[in-house]
């Protein structure tokens, strides 16, 4: 049996560009893919793209008025959070029309569907000392 590699190679093409085209239209309808994630008392905001790339930061006057270390800590924090929320919101976004294989070229770049349930578990900024040395 023989195979007409350009054949074979066209319809890869083809389908390749048919998933692009998927994708762009499935970002175009659901908007701008993001991750947002805020402190218990609403005083820091914080909102990435996918990858990690801070898109939004807001910080309340009671929120600049403390330690600048425990500051820069639950920043880091939230937006560690947001960043797993952003992957795991472009993976939703993209899964759907991309597929099996599309699925699993999202997970290899860190794009994974997280748990809500457990992502929801805000940390206790309440004191600063239980998160020194420790990241999420």
């Amino acid at each position: 049996m023989e195979i007409d590699i350009d054949h074979e190679l066209a319809a890869v093409d083809r389908n390749v560009a048919q998933a692009g085209e998927r994708a762009q239209e499935q970002v175009a309808r659901v908007g701008r893919v993001t991750g947002k994630a805020s402190s218990p008392d609403g005083g820091i905001e914080v909102e990435v793209a996918p990858g990690g790339l801070l898109t939004g930061l807001r910080l309340s006057p009671g929120a600049v008025s403390g330690d600048m270390e425990t500051l820069a800590r639950n920043i880091t924090s939230l937006a560690d959070r947001a960043t797993r929320r952003a992957g795991s919101n472009m993976y939703k976004t993209l899964a759907p029309v991309l597929g099996e294989r599309g699925e699993k070229h999202l997970e290899s770049l860190g794009y994974v569907p997280v748990d809500d349930d457990e992502d929801a578990a805000e940390v206790d900024f309440s004191d600063p000392l239980k998160h020194r040395g420790s990241r999420r």
